[in-house]
């Protein structure tokens, strides 16, 4: 959001930042002991750059591994003190909908020639209206997580359930004393299980009586460790080969094929049930890092084209489908795959992948560059998209001479940027 508020800039146009937390970066705070597995070379892109060496901003390291809270405090805050930024960033403004001013999703004429209205909640619950020629969604989708539940929908006694936390907890900090000693089970197979039970062995070396337990739908494994040394980021291929050791060592014990179907109490702990009749536990606590969805309500009233599934752009969607694409690959994309018919809405960042696992912040960066074109009328700034992005050492085709993404100009995407 901040990046495309620096391009509207770079192109004379005045943007309004609405954020509904109390400080820029508000969910990224929520996961900032989290350390990244690309460094800041993949972090920040050439306009950010440009508008920060101004104000005498060096650029870390280039080949360093920052923790959220690195990225927090030395970029996003930078970027959101700079002089030509501030006056424009109202912190602690929720949108809670956007429509066409006097127009519902059923009106047509004269549709496109109306200003959207914002309707935005105050932190001291007032609300106000808020009018813009364009509209640009970054606000992701930390706040909407995945439930445990297999079908989609929150599995029996999960939202009662007090123990179930969602995301990466920071097991190593504040919440020490919650999981060490327990029976932890952590629910999920990406890159954010293996951030949380990464960290549960840590704690287990110093608390042994603490017990790790992972439960993941997949029958097989396969290749859900990542690329390992074929990785071209270091820090992600070694996530998945420390987690595969540690597994084989004894110190996690991995469950498969578990589709959750509810979890209820007993005066021993939670009792996980499957779909096949199947129990774990008891357990202390759950940690789900089952991935998240994009929260659509704000956009009830706007004529979008989403694919049935996924839940991202129609023209965008086959491009990042994960029950194709296995390589979390993805090729160039901007504002001609991230249109709707409202015409100058447009949702950009992790949010604009739907239900999709695999996004980078340089997917966000090359969207919003494309997208600030398309508003400005700069049609050829707009087309002319282009990623370049390091591969995942990971894909899995039905040929072993063949690849379900083939080659071309953008390479392979990187993996999920743990949750923004």
């Amino acid at each position: 959001g901040l990046v495309a508020a620096l391009h509207l800039l770079a192109k004379g146009e005045i943007p309004l930042i609405l954020e509904a937390g109390a400080k820029v970066g508000d969910s990224i705070r929520q996961w900032q002991h989290v350390r990244l597995f690309s460094p800041w070379k993949y972090l920040v892109d050439e306009t950010t750059r440009e508008a920060l060496s101004s104000s005498g901003w060096s650029m870390p390291d280039e080949d360093s591994l920052p923790a959220g809270r690195e990225v927090v405090e030395m970029l996003l805050e930078p970027i959101a003190s700079l002089p030509a930024v501030s006056p424009h960033l109202h912190l602690g403004h929720r949108v809670i909908a956007v429509t066409r001013r006097g127009m519902d999703k059923v009106k047509t004429t004269g549709r496109d020639k109306a200003p959207f209205e914002l309707l935005v909640q105050t932190t001291d619950g007032s609300t106000s209206r808020i009018y813009a020629r364009a509209v640009i969604d970054a606000s992701g989708t930390w706040q909407s997580p995945n439930p445990m539940g297999a079908g989609g929908v929150p599995a029996d006694g999960e939202s009662s359930a007090g123990e179930i936390v969602y995301g990466i907890p920071d097991v190593l900090g504040p919440q020490r004393s919650r999981y060490g000693g327990k029976h932890v089970l952590v629910v999920g197979s990406g890159h954010s299980a293996f951030n949380a039970l990464l960290d549960l062995v840590t704690l287990k070396a110093d608390v042994p009586s603490t017990r790790i337990t992972w439960a993941v739908r997949r029958n097989d494994p396969g290749s859900m460790f990542g690329g390992g040394e074929n990785d071209a980021l270091e820090a992600r291929g070694a996530l998945g080969a420390r987690l595969r050791a540690l597994i084989s060592a004894g110190a996690v014990g991995l469950r498969t094929g578990v589709r959750i179907a509810g979890v209820r109490r007993t005066a021993a702990g939670l009792m996980v049930e499957t779909s096949e009749g199947t129990r774990i536990g008891p357990v202390d606590e759950i940690i789900v890092t089952t991935g998240f969805r994009p929260d659509l309500h704000i956009a009830r009233e706007l004529r979008l084209e989403l694919d049935p599934w996924l839940e991202a752009p129609v023209r965008l969607a086959p491009l990042i489908d994960p029950n194709v694409h296995s390589c979390g690959t993805v090729y160039p994309h901007g504002a001609a795959e991230l249109s709707h018919p409202e015409k100058d809405y447009y949702v950009v960042g992790m949010k604009s992948y739907g239900r999709a696992p695999t996004f980078l912040l340089l997917t966000g960066y090359e969207q919003v560059r494309s997208v600030v074109c398309a508003l400005v009328g700069d049609e050829d700034g707009a087309r002319n998209v282009a990623l370049s992005l390091p591969e995942t050492g990971v894909c899995q085709t039905g040929s072993a001479d063949s690849s379900c993404c083939g080659t071309h100009e953008s390479g392979p995407v990187l993996a999920q940027l743990s949750h923004r």
